[in-house]
């Protein structure tokens, strides 16, 4: 044991943070699957995913088949909660009317919080000041705030569900059935089929359940929008064990008391200060209300409550408020307002995503316009640098390796080598080549010290031709002494016409391609052409 602490302290960071990783993994792991503890956490985590946008994800905590067990568990235990039919005498309330009445005397929103939450309660205290609102235009939803302050509402909560891609949909793709006013406003199915409905009738009595148009007509039902399940049915709570099989989340929910009092519940969740609550603990604050019947209303990020044009529960949305199809108003006179239908004349709804979503939009321009003023370094670049610098380097290096080659005998026509100047070193051509590094002094003009006269042509207005056999091929660097021309004219070569003097020492240019035949044989002997040779065919006299 001893051993193995010594060599765990002499581990480095690195691999002591690779082992903590994986021992808590396998701790983790064997908990959540091998202890029943664990395996209610993980079945925890499946309700609540199930509940969100991402259902299908649930497989991760409990597998794909007990996934799909629980999905049915579900859907089952809400039409369960929904065919009770509601006794619409449990409620009695007589209606007060006033010229004017302020927020206080409207509602009352106080601060509510459990064990994993916070959140906020709001009390009507008539009924009927309860209008459901829909959006100003097609084409999307709106914001609750935005609809309290347009309408002149006291507060606001959402209210119905929406289909929504990727978590950014528009809030104008409704589900369900919308009614406000006592009209249709808008529904997704046939009128004859039943459909989960949270609303309120003309006097105020709050209806839970499933119905289809008719039955709500029938009735009187003015106010409504599509959600589940019910919580509590006539005075009996619906959920009598587990938590609801919801998980936790951000939840919404609407109550009634026997006085016909309305208590809207708005918990917020998914964040540090508030996880969420299930579906038992909010039946459970009704019924400490004394609520008679309840039911459940659009949550996780389309939970909020806006009171007085200000939004005063915190949305877990990353952008704030949501925008919404569908909001349960409270007014002082609601008979002066109308929902629009803003529904009407359109066959396909195009629910949104990320593709349309201004808040995410912004969002990404706001990230590219940063990547932009603050780019990474430009590795490339040093790169580039780097080559250049190579091929400056090499190209001269191939250029003299290309001018450059081995010193040997230089055959001419005759056949003949030429031979060292004893003292000097300078080799000299042979007789008929015509060739010499500097212009020795004498007839046909003297040279300038230090340059050559040019190759190849004669001299005009000199007299002097040129040396038979052609251009003239060069043998070493030291010129003849002045006064001394070898054999055959070597010291007076002539130089090209117009060409000027170039100095002795300069690279030569390129081989000739077109020269007499002496020339051919010292190209081909790997002699380089003479320096200030003339880049023309040699004429021969």
């Amino acid at each position: 044991m001893n051993t193995a602490l010594r060599t765990l302290r002499h581990w480095s960071w690195l691999k002591k943070s690779m082992f903590l990783i994986a021992a808590f993994t396998f701790l983790t792991s064997s908990f959540l699957f091998l202890t029943p503890p664990g395996g209610q956490i993980r079945e925890w985590l499946a309700q609540t995913v199930i509940t969100t946008q991402h259902r299908s994800w649930a497989w991760i905590f409990v597998g794909a088949e007990q996934r799909d067990i629980m999905v049915q568990r579900m859907q089952t235990s809400i039409e369960e909660a929904a065919m009770e039919k509601q006794d619409m005498n449990m409620v009695k309330y007589k209606a007060t009317h006033r010229k004017a009445r302020s927020i206080d005397e409207l509602i009352k929103v106080e601060d509510i919080s459990g064990q994993f939450w916070k959140g906020k309660k709001m009390t009507v205290y008539d009924p009927t000041t309860i209008r459901v609102m829909t959006p100003s235009h097609s084409g999307e939803g709106e914001k609750i705030s935005s609809m309290v302050t347009r309408t002149g509402a006291v507060a606001g909560v959402n209210g119905g569900g929406f289909d929504d891609p990727e978590g950014l949909g528009n809030g104008f793709a409704a589900i369900g059935a919308i009614l406000s006013g006592g009209e249709v406003v808008y529904t997704d199915q046939d009128g004859s089929i039943p459909q989960h409905i949270v609303g309120f009738t003309k006097d105020g009595t709050l209806v839970v359940g499933k119905y289809n148009i008719f039955e709500l007509r029938d009735m009187g039902i003015s106010e409504g929008v599509s959600f589940y399940p019910r919580l509590i049915a006539n005075g009996k709570p619906l959920i009598t064990s587990g938590d609801g099989g919801w998980g936790r989340g951000p939840r919404t929910a609407v109550g009634q008391k026997a006085d016909g009092t309305v208590i809207f519940i708005v918990i917020d969740g998914r964040q540090a200060h508030s996880v969420g609550a299930t579906l038992k603990e909010v039946q459970d604050l009704f019924l400490e209300d004394g609520v008679v019947n309840a039911g459940n209303l659009d949550g996780g990020a389309s939970s909020e409550l806006v009171v007085d044009g200000q939004v005063v529960t915190k949305p877990s949305s990353r952008y704030g408020e949501r925008r919404l199809p569908s909001a349960f108003l409270v007014y002082d006179k609601p008979e002066l307002v109308k929902a629009n239908h803003v529904w009407d004349g359109i066959d396909k709804i195009d629910a949104g995503g990320s593709y349309d979503h201004p808040d995410f939009l912004r969002e990404q321009a706001e990230l590219k316009a940063k990547q932009k003023s603050n780019p990474p370094p430009a590795a490339p670049k040093t790169e580039t640098k780097t080559d250049t610098k190579t091929e400056t380097k090499t190209e001269p290096k191939s250029t003299e390796t290309k001018t450059t080659e081995p010193k040997g005998d230089v055959k001419t026509d005759t056949g003949k080598t030429g031979s060292a100047d004893p003292g000097t070193g300078a080799a000299h051509p042979p007789a008929g080549t015509g060739a010499g590094k500097e212009p020795a002094a004498g007839p046909g003009g003297a040279g300038e010290p230090g340059k050559t006269q040019g190759t190849g042509a004669a001299v005009p207005g000199s007299g002097s031709p040129p040396a038979p056999g052609g251009a003239a091929v060069p043998q070493g660097s030291t010129p003849p002494a002045a006064g001394g021309p070898t054999a055959g004219g070597a010291g007076q070569t002539a130089p090209s016409a117009g060409s000027g003097s170039s100095p002795a020492t300069t690279t030569p240019p390129a081989k000739q391609t077109d020269t007499t035949s002496a020339a051919h044989e010292s190209v081909n002997n790997g002699t380089p052409p003479a320096a200030g040779q003339a880049q023309g065919t040699v004429k021969t006299p």
